[in-house]
């Protein structure tokens, strides 16, 4: 027990040393632009197809579901702002945060626990470079960047589909949808996705990046290493979901 809670605060401050390493390297020279780049091309840009697809599909869902549920009260009107709301409030940034989390996260374990097994971060240290500036900085940035662009994309693909199945499964105008959502939605609203996306994206890179300097035994450990990242920070992107929620609400409601 008292070995366990060793290792738990252990872990807890190297995130903490993490956190301020990053921080620190990302205020200072040199910065890496070119890998900044990079990185939002392989995060951003080729989650654009899977976002889309999450997006429609949440929309089309979750129409269909309020629809028929509300119809028993005589409610269809109410389903674009119901079903608005609750993509940008919490749908699209958590469904998001999750497939980036089995997307990127465990793409960025892999990447620099293959490095640290091979020992290409020694030699990125022997150079006189920090692995942090060179490796974590930039997918930090590059993820924090992007990913709540992908969550008010996924937004804008869910009400799309929701207007679609609003129109042909209870008759709603497109036109009626579209002014209920405008209606609904205030800035607010988009803040709050945006907060939370960052956040995950935050929570999503720190975790792959120190798993990722920590990965051990070969190629097992690299494996092991992707698994690891997918399910602590879905596990975390979930709770923290609950607090940030209710912190948002209490700022802006």
């Amino acid at each position: 027990m008292i070995s366990r809670t060793r290792h738990q605060l252990e872990f807890i401050g190297e995130l903490v040393s993490l956190t301020f390493q990053t921080l620190k390297a990302s205020l200072s020279r040199p910065f890496y632009w070119l890998r900044l780049l990079e990185q939002i091309v392989e995060l951003g840009q080729r989650s654009l197809s899977i976002t889309i697809v999450i997006g429609f599909i949440m929309g089309l869902v979750m129409t269909l579901q309020f629809g028929y549920g509300l119809a028993k009260f005589g409610g269809t009107l109410y389903v674009p702002a119901i079903v608005s709301l609750s993509l940008i409030r919490e749908m699209a940034p958590i469904f998001t945060s999750l497939l980036v989390a089995g997307r990127i996260g465990s793409g960025i374990a892999a990447e620099i626990g293959a490095m640290n097994v091979t020992q290409q971060i020694d030699a990125i240290r022997a150079l006189g470079t920090s692995p942090v500036r060179v490796l974590v900085v930039p997918r930090m940035v590059a993820a924090m960047l992007t990913l709540p662009l992908l969550g008010i994309l996924a937004t804008f693909v869910g009400i799309i589909g929701g207007a679609i199945i609003a129109r042909s499964e209870f008759d709603i105008a497109y036109g009626f949808y579209v002014n209920k959502v405008l209606a609904t939605i205030q800035l607010h609203d988009v803040f709050s996705c945006y907060i939370k996306c960052m956040f995950f994206a935050f929570i999503i890179t720190l975790f792959a990046c120190w798993r990722g300097f920590n990965t051990k035994e070969g190629t097992r450990g690299v494996g092991e290493a992707a698994t690891w990242v997918v399910v602590r920070s879905s596990i975390v992107i979930l709770i923290s979901d609950f607090f940030l929620s209710k912190a948002l609400i209490l700022l802006f409601d």
